[in-house]
């Protein structure tokens, strides 16, 4: 693999790039034990014995470890079962074995820049799936954009990420077009007007805050009455609570992660058990039913993998990702499993896992995936159409 010279990146590494954006998700199940990090000698994760040329190597750089794990280690999850299909199936470029080789970012920006310059350094990675948060995910980035190794994020939503280089895509929606999916849901749907925004105090909660409100102003008769901003693992929302009552919103828009968005509904519901709440789809888990009860009936998303959708590829997928690890793969899960998905594809297209060559495929090819079809426009994002989802006696189900 090309690689350029680095060693001015060792700066990158000593700089404390602070971000804390984060992305979309799905049905997941309590974080697995983690998988340690990567390093230059691992062994495969899947497949038969390299044929020649060597094992055509694949970093998942996410967090394998910390609050975020579950996240982390089902990209993990999702690349080794992508591999093991391809290497049962042959293999790509003639018969080399694809080896999925783990790096535990634990969602930190630090850990990501020391990563990126591991796998930069190392020059023999035919590309990196990850990081998971959007700040992490941006702090990692330009590394692999200046050495030409091909980046795809499943979940970066910030709209930033993909603009920091050629070699940069995502395989996740941008959140100016989630949020206006999520607009959909509060004004069509609900027919609510005055709408509160509950966000989480990171890069992402803010930049997609801003974006949320950018998008109420083009609508009319529609806006947004109360913003109320919490950190992340904050206990106590009775704050933010009584200035949404205060201003008498119809419907709460929760910019974060399940692990908010559910003490949230508890305790506003005990208030108002009337008020709708809408997520972002990293919210949309397993685990936001299983800790917030019937707090959370009624919470919609916008999704774009549906686990009970009556698809039978989606329904395979599904069945092989439970029979592996024992619960149901997320919508960011399924987004893994894809990006791993076009980028062999690119690989076998451009006949080499030369980065230039192989991002250049990228931008030509599409990929039937689980998540849907995915092909990246000339700037590194992929467009889909979402599913959309309501929690109803316990369980997700499709409103459309």
């Amino acid at each position: 693999m090309k690689k350029k010279t680095i060693g001015i990146l060792v700066v990158l590494a000593l700089v404390a790039v602070i971000f804390a954006g984060c992305a979309q998700g799905a049905p997941q199940a309590p974080a697995q034990p983690a998988t340690p990090a990567g390093d230059a000698g691992a062994a495969p994760d899947a497949g038969a014995p390299a044929a020649e040329g060597g094992n055509v190597r694949i970093a998942v750089a996410a967090p394998l470890t910390g609050d975020n794990a579950e996240y982390g280690q089902g990209f993990l999850n999702a690349a080794r079962l992508q591999a093991e299909h391809r290497n049962a199936a042959g293999g790509v470029l003639g018969g080399r074995q694809v080896e999925i080789v783990p790096f535990d970012d634990a969602n930190s920006s630090e850990e990501a820049a020391s990563i990126a310059l591991r796998i930069a350094s190392d020059g023999d990675f035919a590309g990196v799936i990850g990081h998971f948060s959007s700040g992490v995910a941006m702090t990692a980035a330009p590394t692999y954009n200046e050495n030409q190794i091909i980046n795809i994020s499943p979940s970066a939503g910030h709209v930033d990420f993909s603009g920091i280089g050629e070699f940069i895509f995502r395989n996740n929606t941008v959140v100016v077009v989630e949020a206006g999916a999520i607009l959909d849901i509060a004004v069509t749907d609900l027919g609510h007007t005055r709408i509160g925004i509950l966000s989480i105090m990171t890069d992402w909660g803010v930049s997609t805050s801003d974006v949320i409100m950018n998008l109420v102003d083009a609508l009319p008769g529609v806006e947004v009455v109360a913003h109320e901003e919490v950190m992340e693992g904050s206990p106590d929302f009775s704050p933010a609570i009584t200035a949404f009552e205060a201003a008498d919103v119809d419907v709460v828009i929760s910019v974060s992660q399940y692990s908010t968005l559910a003490p949230f509904a508890i305790q506003y519901r005990t208030i108002n058990p009337e008020v709708d709440i809408l997520g972002f789809s990293n919210a949309y888990t397993r685990n936001l039913i299983d800790i917030g009860g019937e707090s959370v009936e009624r919470v919609r998303f916008p999704v774009s993998f549906f686990a009970d959708s009556p698809d039978p590829v989606i329904q395979a997928f599904v069945s092989e990702y439970i029979a592996a690890n024992g619960y149901s793969p997320s919508a960011l899960t399924a987004q893994a499993f894809d990006a791993v998905g076009i980028l062999l594809d690119a690989i076998d297209a451009a006949g080499t896992t030369e980065g230039e060559p192989v991002r250049q495929m990228l931008h030509e090819i599409s990929h039937n995936g689980v998540a849907g079809v995915v092909s990246f426009d000339a700037g590194g994002d992929v467009m889909r159409d979402f599913f959309r989802v309501v929690i109803q006696d316990g369980e997700f189900r499709l409103t459309n």
